[in-house]
């Protein structure tokens, strides 16, 4: 580029001193090396704004990593804690199971309106003692004017306890005759074995069944 511009300068002076033929006067004095800086300050110009007009390259932000995500605590599997006590204990650690019949056995001769106790032994089976306040309600059947027992105190997880209720033969029915009964929690949520009481009114027997046993 520099060298075109100095060959194109150079001609440029031949001319001149041609058109001027012999008269000395109108031929000016050039300088060569003038003419050489002028092309070097020339071509240095174009470059710049060749330099000004390229693009101008955009540098990218640097990317950084983002925080961890922490996965969600996993719980232990005890009971949970709301508010600094703990959570209370659900029926499913509640069990009972029927032992045996302490009174009245099943098919048991009754008189019309003849009143009698029922007594049963059963075991807590679960991993939680039954408090006191607990209920021994009637589930179905005939409650034979049975009131729900409540207990008095604890009962212990493995250990036994008798429970008994008052209770008065019908006036108005004869044969077999049975009432359900079942313990549940103070806030009356039943749990393990359907226990019953089967008396026989008029001289008829029926078929000892089994209680019935829940998971």
């Amino acid at each position: 580029m520099q060298q075109k511009l100095i060959t194109s300068l150079m001609i440029g002076v031949v001319l001149l001193t041609a058109c001027g033929g012999g008269n000395a006067d109108l031929t000016p004095t050039i300088d060569p090396n003038l003419i050489q800086t002028q092309a070097v300050e020339t071509f240095a110009a174009n470059l710049t704004q060749t330099a000004l007009a390229a693009p101008t390259k955009t540098l990218l932000p640097t990317l950084t990593a983002s925080a961890t995500f922490q996965p969600f605590a996993t719980t232990s599997g005890t009971q949970p804690v709301l508010g600094g006590a703990t959570v209370p204990a659900t029926t499913s650690c509640y069990q009972m199971r029927f032992v045996s019949d302490v009174t009245i056995p099943d098919n048991t001769p009754m008189a019309p309106g003849q009143t009698f106790t029922k007594t049963w032994k059963v075991k807590n089976t679960g991993s939680c003692a039954w408090d006191a306040g607990f209920k021994f309600a009637f589930t179905g059947g005939d409650a034979m004017s049975g009131a729900t027992y409540t207990l008095p105190s604890a009962v212990a997880a493995n250990a036994e306890a008798t429970l008994s209720v008052a209770m008065t033969a019908p006036t108005n029915k004869t044969g077999a005759i049975r009432g359900n009964w079942r313990m549940s929690t103070a806030a009356g949520q039943f749990f393990g074995d359907e226990i019953y009481v089967l008396i026989v009114i008029g001289g008829a027997t029926a078929t000892k069944t089994p209680a019935t046993s829940y998971p």
